[in-house]
């Protein structure tokens, strides 16, 4: 029979052991805590200050700089472009009135880069005065759009797949200078996962080989 050293006989020495197998738990807990990438949880309230955000949309020659007479801080607005300009691979955009030129410029410069931008948009508001869903579509990014008499009221982004951009907030200068508005920006996957879905199943939904060009009368 094997029996313990009379060493580890002693009560205190038990104890010590233990203290120093907690506290060694303690220390490797803490460095995984401190290596461990933090999430992404931003929120952004409008209105926005008006400022200039031309810097960020037209990039500068080395050593000049912007000749806006505008206030050149940091907003909501600019916030959500550099946001948006982070992207490398992809951008899912539902929205569902989107007529800011800012944005629009956004979302255009995306597309010359070469990521992969496909839009959801609603049907009536696409067409107002100001809309960017034509300067989009004109330049080649795939616009998909409701053909019902609901709304498409969605208003969210989704950056390379990993980085939802969601809240109450339009993409018009209304709703960026005028309104009450908030935008939650999180990598939490289980909220990107779910928007992503929700995208697809609304692209596939909206496919112009399933449009009925003849409803009826409501």
């Amino acid at each position: 029979m094997w029996v313990l050293p009379a060493m580890w006989k002693a009560p205190g020495l038990w104890a010590l052991a233990f203290a120093f197998t907690l506290e060694g738990l303690v220390l490797l807990l803490r460095y995984c805590q401190g290596n461990r990438r933090k999430s992404l949880r931003e929120v952004l309230f409008f209105p926005a200050p008006v400022a200039c955000v031309n810097p960020l949309l037209y990039p500068l020659r080395e050593g000049r700089r912007c000749g806006c007479r505008l206030p050149h801080d940091e907003n909501s607005l600019s916030r959500l472009i550099r946001r948006l300009l982070s992207a490398r691979q992809s951008l899912e955009l539902c929205i569902f009135a989107f007529s800011s030129p800012p944005l629009g410029r956004a979302v255009l410069l995306l597309h010359q880069r070469g990521v992969r931008v496909r839009v959801i948009t609603d049907c009536n508001y696409m067409a107002l005065t100001g809309s960017q869903i034509g300067h989009l579509r004109k330049a080649g990014i795939p616009v998909r759009h409701d053909q019902d008499t609901s709304y498409m009221h969605h208003k969210f982004a989704v950056v390379d797949k990993s980085i939802l951009i969601t809240g109450s907030l339009n993409w018009t200068t209304q709703a960026i200078q005028g309104n009450k508005e908030n935008v939650i920006v999180t990598d939490e996957a289980d909220f990107v996962q779910v928007f992503l879905l929700e995208f697809e199943k609304m692209w596939e939904e909206y496919d112009p080989a399933k449009y009925n060009f003849f409803l009826p009368n409501q």
